[in-house]
């Protein structure tokens, strides 16, 4: 069945907002169930990391501190292909499905959503079935973002869950640095904002090609900035590389907490200064909240002034449909 088809046998349902929620739905059901598998598999993902993935590097870890979690971490990339270890690897992935969700949306905004019924002339046919412009841009606005929301927010909690569970398995570095700035409510805010991106350059340029491209353009140089642009306490180990320090002790058999005498896998080593355990955390900045929140608030901000600029450019190159509505 065509689009225009589509709108024409949903005729008599869209005249009410339920009507218009439920044409918008299953004209974009593909996208609907590909964005519903993706949350449920990501978060499926994370489940497991929280879960069992961990228990190989929590063991190592146990054994011999932070140089059995460097161990396990490095033997062998593939959890897949028969390794005990790479749980530092794979903590990232989530990470980076939900940094290509971003993408995905902007490019999804920028291509079905608009540009492709403004190419092919289908929405004027939503436009005569007492749906006026505004409306309809309000729902293709409205419809996804609630569905963004649930479903980057439910892997946001997801992942902010595994993070204070497990994040002293992993290998310090850039890596905790770079990935520990996206557990908050900006990574929800950034995929609103490349919703809106993707709407207002598709209302714009009215072709989808040109559309994707800057929509792709816009979202990714954000993301950039966002990853480059994150502060965090210098590690007092380097004033040039600004990393998440780590706090780390071995626990011995009377219950004092020692350096972690960096026993390199080695039993003995161990047994010498009496070790029986392990502490490990990583200290982020203590203004890491103030900044998660203010760059919420700017990529709310920016959200909300491309929402308003794609009505305009609704209201000034579409004068006769909006009068018509």
């Amino acid at each position: 069945m065509t689009t225009t088809q589509e709108h024409t046998a949903d005729r008599r349902t869209t005249s009410g907002t339920a009507g218009l929620v439920r044409t918008l739905l299953r004209l974009h059901r593909t996208a609907l169930w590909v964005w519903t598998a993706f949350v449920v598999l990501t978060a499926g993902l994370l489940l497991w990391l929280w879960g069992p993935g961990a228990n190989a590097a929590q063991r190592a870890f146990d054994a011999f501190g932070y140089s059995g979690a460097q161990e396990n971490a490095f033997a062998g990339r593939g959890m897949f292909f028969g390794s005990p270890g790479a749980f530092d690897s794979l903590f990232y992935q989530p990470s980076t499905l939900i940094s290509f969700a971003s993408l995905a949306i902007a490019v999804f905004a920028a291509g079905p959503l608009i540009a492709r019924e403004l190419e092919r002339g289908t929405v004027r046919v939503a436009w005569t079935q007492s749906v006026s412009p505004a409306r309809w841009l309000a729902a293709k606005l409205a419809v996804p973002a609630v569905l963004i929301a649930v479903g980057t927010g439910i892997l946001v909690v997801l992942y902010r869950f595994v993070w204070n569970a497990h994040n002293h398995l992993l290998v310090a570095g850039i890596g905790p640095r770079s990935f520990y700035f996206s557990l908050g409510p900006a990574t929800v805010a950034n995929a609103l904002f490349g919703l809106a991106v993707g709407v207002l350059a598709a209302l714009v340029l009215r072709r989808t090609l040109p559309a994707l491209a800057v929509a792709v353009v816009v979202q990714f140089l954000a993301g950039a900035m966002r990853g480059n642009n994150w502060p965090f306490q210098h590690s007092p180990f380097s004033r040039l590389q600004p990393e998440l320090p780590v706090y780390g002790k071995a626990i011995t058999s009377s219950g004092a907490r020692i350096s972690d005498p960096d026993c390199n896998l080695s039993q003995k080593c161990l047994d010498a200064h009496h070790v029986t355990g392990f502490t490990r955390t990583y200290l982020p900045s203590p203004d890491y909240w103030p900044r998660q929140l203010a760059e919420t608030g700017v990529l709310l901000g920016l959200t909300a002034l491309a929402v308003v600029a794609a009505f305009l450019v609704l209201r000034r190159y579409l004068p006769k449909k909006g009068a018509s509505a």
